[in-house]
């Protein structure tokens, strides 16, 4: 259980929980600097339908770790940090997207946490390109700023 709620967790931190400042982009929060995303009730954070379906987590069993105390085995931070695989693997299937959308291969940036607004502009498919035209940017210097 503290394995894959973990994961999740991560992937919830790399996909879904961005922290919106008030700053220039954001004049509706107040005063300048104040944290709009503040808990749970302003950000996302996963929910039971995001948990895949099929998530097969095992263990080693038998091993002995020295370096530990009591050779315990790490459950906490491991996991939370492996959910950025699911970020990255998005990423690659941008690129994907990217390949096939604009014919060419090219790098590009994508700020975490990869949420679907984010994802959705990158792919660079036809109606984004009209939506970023439309913002008088290319789609090499485009950069969403998120869901606020």
């Amino acid at each position: 259980g503290q394995i894959e709620g973990a994961f999740i967790q991560g992937m919830g931190w790399s996909t879904m929980e961005e922290v919106v400042f008030a700053d220039s982009d954001h004049t509706w929060i107040r005063p300048t600097g104040k944290v709009f995303t503040s808990g749970p009730g302003t950000y996302k954070i996963p929910a039971f339908n995001d948990v895949p379906e099929t998530f097969n987590v095992s263990l080693m069993k038998d091993v002995d770790n020295p370096f530990a105390v009591h050779s315990s085995k790490a459950i906490g931070e491991p996991p939370f940090f492996l959910g950025a695989s699911v970020f990255f693997a998005i990423r690659d299937a941008i690129s994907a997207a990217r390949s096939q959308n604009l014919k060419r291969n090219e790098y590009f940036d994508l700020d975490m946490p990869g949420t679907s607004e984010r994802i959705r502009m990158a792919c660079a498919d036809e109606i984004a390109l009209e939506c970023i035209a439309k913002s008088g940017k290319t789609i090499s210097d485009f950069r969403p700023k998120g869901s606020y």
